[in-house]
């Protein structure tokens, strides 16, 4: 059992606090709202900071919403405070430009890292169901499996530091494209005279079904905008990765349409709560609300 310190106890955070602390490690937790901490319980150390809580740690491990955030929270006093040898492990959403200045400043105190963005609800942290996007040395990777293994049943490595990162974001890009070109099919075919439920059963059993089709879609239909991440933040990732896309010269058209239409939700709802809003947004300049019971 190892000496544990989480910085970013949320709707991901604390599951995963929960998980580590039952599986017999010490935990020490830090959160700007220091009630998520003691909302934990099951002896997780509540810490004054960041640093407190890395004190003595032999694994960091930050569950942060973006690259923002983790900035903030880092830094020479945190990595400083860590036992010798220890490990810095981004589970946070971040991207390969944000993280690279503290990769570096955590080498220079002699931590390894690993990034490791996930995949996954808080359900799935609950059980140890996570998937995770992991990245850096494959060999530090294979030493520290068993405790990544207590909280994901999907390990995939991708490669070297940065790739993680891109992998999570590339999927993200992809569900929130399609949930926007399949609410931009429903406003028209149901404009165009297909009921709801007769339209969704098509889709979803052809060669457009996908995973938002069959399993996300049912949400939406009940008036569930899926509040478990802000907006926002979901423009800062799809902003991330146009710029990488403008840095590395590939096109990006399709990306960028996408970026838009949230920078536009954006300006429309602000920062609120929901991964759909761009849906609601659409919905608004359709005139129609997608709503049925399957």
């Amino acid at each position: 059992m190892a000496r544990m310190a989480v910085v970013g106890v949320g709707r991901m955070g604390a599951p995963i606090c929960a998980r580590l602390a039952g599986a017999g490690h010490e935990v020490a937790a830090f959160d700007l709202l220091p009630e998520r901490v003691d909302a934990v319980g099951g002896g997780v150390r509540r810490a004054g900071s960041a640093a407190d809580a890395a004190t003595g740690a032999d694994v960091l491990l930050t569950v942060l919403p973006g690259p923002e955030e983790v900035g903030a929270a880092l830094g020479d006093e945190v990595f400083a405070a860590m036992a010798p040898g220890a490990l810095w492990l981004d589970l946070s959403s971040n991207t390969p430009a944000g993280s690279a200045p503290l990769r570096a400043l955590a080498g220079a105190h002699g931590v390894q890292v690993l990034e490791a963005p996930m995949g996954g609800g808080p359900d799935e942290a609950a059980r140890g169901r996570l998937r995770l996007f992991a990245a850096g040395d494959a060999d530090l990777l294979d030493a520290h499996r068993p405790l990544l293994e207590q909280l994901a049943d999907r390990i995939v490595h991708t490669g070297g530091s940065g790739t993680g990162y891109t992998a999570k974001l590339l999927v993200n890009l992809l569900w929130f494209g399609q949930a926007a070109a399949t609410a931009e099919a429903l406003l028209l075919g149901t404009r165009a005279g297909i009921a709801l439920d007769t339209l969704h059963a098509v889709l979803a059993d052809s060669a457009a079904g996908s995973d938002f089709i069959r399993r996300d879609l049912p949400a939406l239909y009940g008036g569930d905008y899926l509040a478990s991440y802000a907006i926002d933040r979901v423009h800062r990732q799809l902003a991330a990765l146009t710029a990488m896309a403008r840095d590395l010269g590939t096109p990006h058209d399709v990306s960028e349409a996408v970026r838009s239409l949230y920078e536009q939700t954006v300006a429309r709802f602000g920062p609120a709560d929901g991964e759909l809003l761009a849906v609601a947004l659409l919905e608004e300049l359709a005139g129609t609300q997608l709503r049925t019971t399957l």
